[in-house]
């Protein structure tokens, strides 16, 4: 397995539900800005990797298509929230192993107002076991299902350790300050720690409405080559996936007792340690992080989950400022999941956007300074989590 080339990425800006272009208009365009970025034309593509939760069968070919019918593999993927990060763990693969060349993975979303819920209500649910978990840990009648989930992760940590409630309030301050820069992002308005305590309470003593990410539309793609057709093409190779893992559930998820593991943090804990070891660093060496912030709750408990503090340390970690410009690593410059948004199918992929840009040193105003070593983590319940190490070169 050799390392693979980032060579072009795109995205476009994230929106409300029905403030944004169709689907397949979104992935459409977010296609072509990763092929022109790369300096490609689509007919180089040997394969595609498309991820949505919400849509029907095919929608890949349906974005696709507009941008060129040549004929290649075009592989539909759905893996809940994670679903972005798993095209683009397929089409890594598919080149660190030399099997293709060039392949390109692209997600999107076409949201629905309104916390997520169930589409086929007429079948057995993947989240059955999940719930019944749920029911027997924490008693939250009427709370929505990833509410109840992320928001029962968080009240875990706080009984274990001790966190206050305004610990989760200063990350989602964090990320209002980290979108202000950034352009893409849905929501660009900072707020304080005071205005996220203030705002309309959701669950009583665990959770305010600013504490979870928003219902969002948009798209994202990035196409990924090996070292010999970066050479070939004249591609820059400065930016490469390093390391990569995914992980499912274990045992521990349910049988642990704990909402922690119900929302995936063996899995997430697993997945770094995999991704640390086949690079050979640890979590000290890493410059810039991209996590999967669905919640503040979920954010403060994955920092300990990557290794980025010890076990019970996020409070300190928070209020020592070390997740943001000037501390030890800057989480989330992009604004995550809290302020950019969070459209499922696309999250992955713009998370690798904000990485390879940072890497490039071309982030503009959200630039982390001399950022060389970046850490990406997707994670999606039911359940999944991609773990990725991006360096530059």
């Amino acid at each position: 397995m050799s390392d693979v080339v980032v060579a072009g990425i795109g995205m476009i800006p994230f929106a409300k539900p029905g403030a944004s272009a169709p689907y397949h208009e979104m992935g459409t365009e977010a296609v072509k800005l990763a092929l022109a970025d790369a300096g490609l034309g689509y007919e180089k593509i040997d394969q595609a990797y498309v991820g949505y939760v919400y849509g029907d069968s095919t929608c890949g070919q349906r974005a696709l298509y507009p941008v060129g019918m040549t004929g290649i593999p075009i592989v539909n993927l759905n893996n809940n929230c994670s679903t972005g990060s798993t095209a683009l763990f397929m089409a890594r693969q598919m080149i660190a192993s030399g099997a293709l060349d060039c392949v390109l993975a692209v997600g999107f979303e076409q949201m629905k107002p309104g916390a997520l819920g169930s589409v086929y209500t007429d079948r057995p649910s993947a989240f059955e076991e999940f719930d019944a978990v749920a029911d027997q840990l924490i008693d939250a009648p009427g709370i929505p299902l990833a509410l109840r989930y992320f928001g029962g992760a968080g009240l875990s940590h706080m009984k274990k350790y001790g966190t206050p409630l305004d610990a989760f309030a200063k990350v989602r301050a964090k990320a209002s300050r980290h979108a202000k820069n950034n352009p893409l992002a849905l929501f660009r308005k900072e707020v304080t720690a005071d205005d996220v305590m203030n705002d309309q309470v959701i669950w009583p003593g665990v959770m305010t409405r600013l504490m979870a990410c928003p219902p969002t539309c948009g798209g994202a793609a990035a196409v990924l080559v090996s070292e010999r057709f970066a050479d070939k093409h004249g591609i820059g190779k400065e930016v490469r996936i390093a390391a990569q893992a995914m992980t499912t559930d274990t045992p521990s998820t349910f049988k642990a007792g704990d909402m922690m593991q119900l929302v995936g943090y063996d899995m997430a804990k697993e997945a770094a340690s995999r991704v640390y070891e086949s690079a050979g660093i640890g979590p000290g060496d890493l410059d810039v992080v991209e996590l999967h912030d669905c919640f503040a709750h979920n954010e403060l408990i994955t920092y300990e989950a990557l290794g980025l503090c010890g076990e019970g340390e996020a409070g300190k970690f928070i209020n020592d400022g070390d997740n943001t410009y000037g501390g030890r690593i800057v989480t989330n410059p992009s604004g995550g999941l809290l302020s950019k948004g969070h459209p499922l199918g696309a999250t992955g992929l713009a998370q690798c956007y904000e990485l390879t840009r940072q890497l490039r040193g071309t982030a503009g105003a959200t630039q982390v300074e001399g950022a060389k070593v970046a850490l990406q983590h997707n994670l999606g319940l039911g359940g999944a989590c991609v773990v990725t190490l991006y360096k530059r070169h």
